[in-house]
Parts: C-alpha cells; sequence; structure tokens
C-alpha cells in the first residue's frame, strides 16, 4: 500500500489484520504536511443516543458510512476541508443479499485494480480519537439487486482531486462506479452467524 499509494507510515500505524469492521482498527490515506500518510483509524464516527427507557446517553455506534448528497449538508464540516478527507485502501467489501434470515455474503471487487481506493473522510473524536467513514453513492443498475448503494470507487488519477480539490469539485464522484469492471462473488455464508462459531466474525471491507 505505501508503493501503491506513494505513501509514507504515520505515527498512528501498526500493521494490523486484513480485516475491518465497523468500530475497529482500519487503514486510510490522508495529507499530512503536503505529504501522503498511511495511518490506522477506528473505522466509524461516534454517534451517541440516548435510551428511550432511561433518557440516559448510550455507548456510542459507528456510522462507517456518508451519503455523498449529505456532503453539502451533514458531512460538509469534514466534507468542505480538504485536510479531512482521505482514501481508504480497499480489496474487496461485502454486502449481505438474500431474504431476510437467510441473507448470505456476497463480495465486490474492482477487476482490474487488487487494491483500489474508497473516498472516505476522517477527524478526530473524543470518544475514540482518530475516525474515518466511508462515502457512499447510488449502486449502478446492473447490481442493485446486491445493494442500492455502493462505496465511491476513484480510479488512480482521481485520487488527487479528492485529496485536494474544492469541495463543490467532488460531485463528479457521485455516480455509480461501472459494473462491467466489478468481480461479484456470491457465497453460500450466512450473514448472520452464531457468536462463538468459528466463522463468527464477518469482514466487512
Amino acid at each position: 500500500m505505501l508503493r501503491l499509494f506513494k505513501a509514507r507510515p504515520g505515527l498512528r500505524f501498526n500493521e494490523g489484520p486484513m480485516e475491518t469492521h465497523p468500530g475497529q482498527p482500519g487503514t486510510v490515506i490522508r495529507i499530512e504536511d503536503g505529504e501522503r500518510v498511511l495511518e490506522q483509524m477506528i473505522w466509524g464516527f461516534p454517534v451517541s443516543l440516548k435510551s428511550k427507557k432511561t433518557g440516559k446517553p448510550l455507548k456510542p455506534k459507528p456510522v462507517n458510512n456518508a451519503r455523498f448528497d449529505k456532503l453539502g449538508s451533514f458531512w460538509k464540516r469534514w466534507a468542505v476541508d480538504p485536510g479531512n478527507r482521505c482514501l481508504i485502501p480497499t480489496a474487496r467489501y461485502a454486502e449481505a443479499v438474500g431474504d431476510p434470515g437467510r441473507k448470505t455474503e456476497t463480495w465486490l471487487s474492482v477487476a482490474d485494480q487488487p487494491i483500489f481506493a474508497w473516498a472516505g473522510l476522517w477527524t478526530n473524536s473524543d470518544e475514540w480519537g482518530a475516525v474515518y467513514t466511508g462515502v457512499m453513492t447510488d449502486n449502478a443498475p446492473e447490481l442493485r439487486d446486491i445493494h442500492d448503494r455502493s462505496p465511491v470507487i476513484l480510479d488512480p488519477q482521481d485520487w488527487e482531486t479528492w485529496l485536494h480539490a474544492p469541495l463543490e469539485d467532488l460531485y463528479r464522484f457521485d455516480r455509480p462506479y461501472p459494473a462491467d469492471l466489478m468481480t461479484i462473488d456470491r457465497t453460500d455464508r450466512p450473514w448472520f452467524r452464531k457468536a462463538g462459531s468459528p466463522d463468527a466474525q464477518r469482514p466487512l471491507l
């Protein structure tokens, strides 16, 4: 990843697990002092809700996706500042497909990019320190049986634009990534598995 993204290791980098789950450490590329830096952060901006029964704050939950059509409103405070944007190195990601209670894992990847870049935002939080979230857009029509939304996938020639350009120049990335450039791996592995089973920990990214 360091060679691919022409980045240097940051202070917050340790070689961690190859699988990423919401609320757990993941890897991002951000800009620091004009250079690309590879760092680990927690996947998901923390959001704290109050209990309907007691009115007391509940344990924060990770918001791991940011809708592109909300970048100019809810997410604007981060999206407008290039310093709060990042690239999320990704090999593949999973979606739940099927009827409720019988959903199985379907994995998606970019056919000609063993590691691709998912557009992201990052910030420092009081709860978990440095955190990031991935930006989502509409899925290609051919893939909407899998999910109606998908990560914003950036080709290498677009990395600099995402990391540096004004917010108004980013809206051209709010489009489906072509389905014919994706590889689909439909599996029969259950999406939900019992705690304690050998494969209970399901990677999402």
